[in-house]
């Protein structure tokens, strides 16, 4: 109760800078915009999707999961930028649960995906995507995607706490681009040379996304012969979550305890 408690603490305090930060809400809110004109109108002409289908549809998924994985980013930078200004310093110093501070990071960026994953869904909804199979599986696939973001942002917490200095957090950054066009987020794997077929087929991202295909009802459901994460997405994309959880909560609560040490 008293690492809750204190982890809320921490997330309320992340959630009054967000709300003095005007620009990067600015940028919370133009981003999915952005990124939906640019993949959906520039990249959607030239793009066909397997078994026929608006490539829109097919890509909003991607889109969201590619929304979500930027929570490595920006908890890397977070806590990078705290270590910099000495406030992890004081934090330790504090009689509060070691867990309390990754706790906070990861609850906050929660809160802020929820804005952008809402953010996101009207533009596409605007753009001419819809979710078709009910109510049910839509809330099915919006779970899916937040508890994507949540894990992947103790990743980021983890890499912030490891190299503490914010410019080096900055430079690190955009290596998470590559993790995310190496998937089917954006075009299908099926056209990749074998071997870089196999490492976009066991992409967390590849498995998340076709998930989200499949409870929105989008085109690019893979065949029931596909790799085993692409055959049986939502289980993959839950366990690949799970997975990060189970690695990176103790790694990340264990490199705060002991980075003043």
């Amino acid at each position: 109760m008293t690492t809750a408690l204190d982890g809320w603490t921490l997330t309320r305090r992340r959630l009054e800078q967000l709300r003095h930060q005007p620009g990067q809400i600015a940028g919370m809110l133009i981003f999915p915009a952005i990124m939906v004109v640019l993949f959906g109108f520039v990249f959607g002409s030239a793009i066909a999707v397997p078994g026929g289908g608006n490539y829109r549809e097919y890509l909003m998924p991607g889109l969201f999961v590619m929304t979500s994985f930027s929570a490595l980013s920006v908890a890397m930078l977070s806590v990078a930028a705290d270590h910099t200004r000495g406030v992890m310093d004081r934090f330790r110093a504090l009689p509060m649960s070691r867990a309390a501070v990754p706790l906070g990071e990861t609850g906050a960026d929660v809160f802020g995906g929820l804005l952008s994953l809402a953010i996101m869904l009207a533009c596409g909804y605007v753009c001419g995507w819809q979710a078709h199979n009910g109510f049910w599986p839509t809330l099915g696939a919006i779970g899916v995607l937040v508890l994507f973001r949540y894990s992947v942002s103790w990743i980021g917490t983890y890499f912030g706490l490891l190299v503490k200095n914010e410019q080096t957090a900055d430079q690190l950054a955009p290596l998470t681009l590559p993790v995310t066009m190496l998937s089917n987020a954006f075009v299908p794997t099926g056209g990749m040379p074998a071997w870089l077929r196999v490492i976009c087929d066991w992409n967390p991202i590849s498995a998340t996304v076709a998930a989200c295909r499949s409870l929105f009802g989008n085109p690019g459901v893979p065949a029931a012969d596909a790799a085993w994460p692409l055959a049986n997405p939502i289980t993959a994309s839950l366990l690949w979550s799970l997975l990060l959880l189970a690695v990176f909560v103790p790694l990340s609560v264990r490199r705060f305890s002991q980075a003043g040490l």
